[in-house]
């Protein structure tokens, strides 16, 4: 056989060309197949009221968007303001006027029909039953240019918005307000209304 390949320049070529066709197979059969594919990404969202949550389960990506929902009130924007007594707008409703005068920490949660924030929000608020002097009052966001005694005071521009006005033993007889915005645990709404409250010294850290 190799006498023959020796002697006969075409049957070398031939060879040598079966030759190439193998090895290519070869390189394009390893290249192809011989890699492992990427392992798939067994990694879970979930959303809850618009923040998102990670986990291995279904079960765990919603804990970790609820504990991040959680995380967010801290952020939440809360402002204070002293209301000007001259403001030319309506005074506030009868029952409100009434309560404030009286002494009680007025709360008023603006809240719009249908909103997922707003409802937990409502819901929160049930935690001031266990608060004395509280007047709670729920306002329907298409209603509030009958409080603009308060809200433009406190500069009110969306809703959910849990306002506190303090107590006017308080305040000294002038109008004081504080606003918190958006979601709502019964624990900063219950805060909300002690800080209203606090008379006590203010005090301010200033780090070295």
């Amino acid at each position: 056989m190799r006498e023959k390949l020796n002697e006969n320049p075409k049957a070398q070529v031939a060879l040598v060309g079966l030759l190439v066709v193998a090895v290519g197979f070869l390189l394009v059969t390893r290249m192809g197949g011989g890699g492992e594919s990427a392992a798939p990404s067994t990694e879970v969202a979930a959303t809850v009221n618009g923040v998102v949550g990670t986990g291995s389960t279904p079960g765990e990506a919603v804990e970790g968007a609820v504990e991040n929902l959680e995380a967010s009130v801290g952020t939440a924007t809360t402002s204070a303001a002293v209301l000007p007594s001259s403001m030319p707008v309506d005074p506030l409703p009868h029952p409100i006027d009434a309560a404030y005068k009286s002494g009680k920490t007025v709360v008023l949660l603006f809240v719009r029909d249908g909103g997922i924030d707003d409802r937990i929000v409502h819901h929160a608020t049930k935690a001031l039953d266990s608060l004395s002097g509280v007047y709670l009052h729920v306002v329907p966001a298409h209603q509030v240019a009958q409080y603009a005694a308060v809200t433009v005071g406190i500069g009110l521009s969306r809703v959910p918005a849990l306002v506190v006005l303090r107590p006017k033993k308080v305040s000294k007889g002038q109008m004081e307000a504080t606003v918190d915005y958006g979601y709502q645990t019964p624990k900063t709404v219950v805060q909300a209304v002690r800080d209203a409250r606090y008379r006590g010294p203010e005090s301010t850290y200033h780090p070295e």
